[in-house]
């Protein structure tokens, strides 16, 4: 899986700059992803038109949460531009309705499959972390995807935070329409990927 894009180096440094670690390399994972699920929809001919190209998934899930902290957390996730302005980057607006998709109190219509990705992969990511740290190794690559799905469907408590009733909308016919244990393979082998450079 390759995770690049036009200067992503600039953004990547201002995502770590203007973060705590742990949501830094949330952002890490979650932009791991949205690129394994572009790459997993993309050769099935899932993605119409009106989908926007794999830059922007990505892009859109390293910057999701940049304004997540400082002056303008109590306004996340609609301070996006104003965050990295700090750092003399920005966004386009097709980036912005992507990362708003994300936060349900946004009330944005979901449109295009980036959006329904970001929305059910985001808090994932914290529930397949939890499951490595839980490893006698806390390694990703120790983690089996059965430990992942019980750990989800049968441990409420378990990763408490995890918006569990979001990442099952990864079902939606009208959205990405993937079984949920297929949707959690891809986020789990996704961020085994880029496990070094999550502390994982």
């Amino acid at each position: 899986m390759t995770i690049d894009f036009p200067n992503r180096q600039k953004y990547l440094e201002a995502v770590q700059a203007q973060l705590e670690q742990n949501i830094y390399y949330h952002s890490l994972a979650l932009e791991a992803c949205m690129a394994g699920l572009y790459d997993y929809l993309q050769p099935q001919n899932r993605l119409s038109p009106s989908d926007p190209p794999r830059a922007d998934w990505l892009l859109a899930g390293l910057t999701h949460d940049v304004d997540y902290s400082g002056e303008f957390k109590d306004s996340h996730p609609t301070k996006t531009n104003a965050a990295l302005a700090k750092y003399n980057l920005s966004v386009g607006q097709n980036i912005i309705d992507i990362i708003l998709a994300h936060d349900s109190r946004q009330g944005i219509p979901k449109t295009n499959l980036a959006q329904w990705s970001i929305y059910c992969a985001d808090s994932l990511t914290g529930l397949i972390v939890a499951t490595a740290l839980v490893m006698p190794t806390r390694k990703l690559a120790d983690v089996k995807l059965s430990s992942v799905v019980k750990r989800f469907l049968k441990e409420p408590k378990f990763a408490a935070g995890t918006r569990r009733a979001e990442v099952s909308e990864c079902t939606n016919p009208q959205g990405l329409n993937l079984p949920l244990e297929n949707f959690i393979e891809i986020c789990l082998t996704s961020m085994t990927e880029i496990s070094s450079e999550i502390g994982l």
